[in-house]
């Protein structure tokens, strides 16, 4: 795989609630309505609401029964994670043709490395028009403009600046100008913990102003690692940049049932065989595998979805299956699976047998291949019931005439 692409200016693209988002450009008719979408793991509890239902006075985390008593006409929405999935990987396909620096954070929320862009789109206003371009083309605008923008130097900075902006709009933080717009923000956008939010809360620390005025030690002293990470993120001392790959192309197995299937049993063992072909695919030799999800198509519409990643990349089938395994039976589909596939999204180099030899990944990627090759041309030879392939070796090298200096043997994998 090629090397990571980094980029210092970053922008931020953020549509908070992505899911409720997706249902509201899918069905346009939700939106002059009160509304509220069901969760993936608890279909008895909401789990996104739109701004009627809030104002009915419906929370997340509310049960069904608790919702409808307070507003009788909210709508209930089933969730489909599939759909959010597919369309948000259509998001960053459009935003991979503004720049080629893309990382996504989370469903609804991508980074875009600008450096260097000045001169293609103009200031960083331009380039952020045509990040809207971009998204209105995937979906992401419309509906009230519900994106949000931030631009500024490194990943926090942007992230910031888009969390303060309003609903179709963007905020721009000048190089130089960090730690004077950071200040005045509020702790809960550093990436802390809740206990920590609460603990600095309850110590008088409001503002990233204030908790920058102590000494880097003394929130060390208070909340170990994280503290110090989050200290050196409010001073503006911590450059992230946005990192970009290339999104590798997965491997899919699939598997439709004759019948709907609601026995998890049966959804785990279709899981392992499908997880066995996968590895068998001639892509996956040479490669771990470090991220894997299933998904389903359920009976009365909607889908269903997990997805793991691996502490330890691996190429064992049963190390891949015991996570995805362990989250069916914590989240298992809402309803019976007409079709069931399984994904491989994301690979290290080398396979966990040959790292025990190799001095290095790109060394077992390498024998990967060649064992790949040997394979290859052992089916051949099977296939063809003679000698396909041939190696050039030399046997006269000291003569004049070509064709006495090397020969042709038969290649014996």
């Amino acid at each position: 795989m090629n090397r990571a692409l980094s980029s210092r200016s970053a922008a931020c693209l953020w549509v908070p609630a992505w899911p409720l988002h997706c249902e509201q450009i899918r069905r346009p008719d939700l939106v002059a309505s009160p509304h509220a979408l069901l969760a993936p793991e608890d279909t008895r509890r909401l789990w996104h609401l739109s701004r009627d239902a809030r104002r009915g006075g419906v929370k997340i985390g509310m049960t069904v029964s608790q919702a409808i008593g307070l507003c009788p006409t909210l709508a209930l929405l089933e969730p489909d994670p599939v759909f959010y999935d597919e369309q948000f990987a259509h998001l960053l396909r459009r935003l991979g043709n503004v720049s080629p620096v893309v990382e996504p954070a989370e469903l609804g929320r991508v980074f875009v490395g600008m450096d260097g862009l000045e001169r293609l789109y103009g200031g960083a206003e331009e380039q952020l028009a045509v990040i809207v371009e971009r998204a209105d083309g995937a979906g992401a605008g419309g509906a009230g403009d519900s994106y949000r923008l931030g631009y500024g130097v490194g990943k926090f900075t942007a992230w910031v600046a888009a969390t303060r902006s309003r609903p179709g709009e963007a905020i721009v933080v000048q190089e130089g100008d960090e730690a004077s717009f950071l200040a005045t923000q509020p702790i809960a956008v550093l990436p802390l913990e809740r206990d920590d939010l609460d603990r600095l809360r309850q110590l008088g620390l409001n503002t990233l102003g204030q908790l920058v005025a102590l000494p880097e030690e003394a929130l060390t002293s208070q909340l170990g690692k994280p503290g110090r990470a989050a200290w050196r993120l409010a001073a503006g001392q911590v450059l992230d940049p946005v990192i970009g790959k290339p999104a590798p192309e997965p491997i899919i197995q699939g598997l439709s049932y004759p019948s709907p299937v609601a026995d998890s049993g049966m959804l785990a063992h279709t899981i392992s065989v499908l997880i066995e072909h996968a590895l068998r695919n001639p892509r996956r030799t040479g490669w771990r595998v470090v991220s894997a999800r299933v998904r389903a198509a359920l009976e009365q519409g909607g889908s269903w979805m997990i997805d793991v990643v691996l502490k330890d990349p691996s190429a064992d089938r049963e190390r891949i299956a015991a996570p995805l395994r362990a989250k069916l039976e914590m989240t298992p589909p809402t309803g019976a699976v007409e079709r069931i596939v399984v994904e491989f999204t994301d690979f290290a180099r080398g396979t966990d047998e040959l790292q025990l030899f190799a001095r290095d990944a790109a060394a077992a990627a390498r024998a990967g291949r060649v064992g790949a090759l040997r394979g290859a041309a052992r089916e051949i030879t099977t296939r063809m019931k003679r000698t396909m392939l041939y190696r050039i070796v030399e046997v006269q090298p000291w003569s004049r005439l070509p064709e006495r200096r090397y020969a042709l043997i038969a290649y014996e994998p």
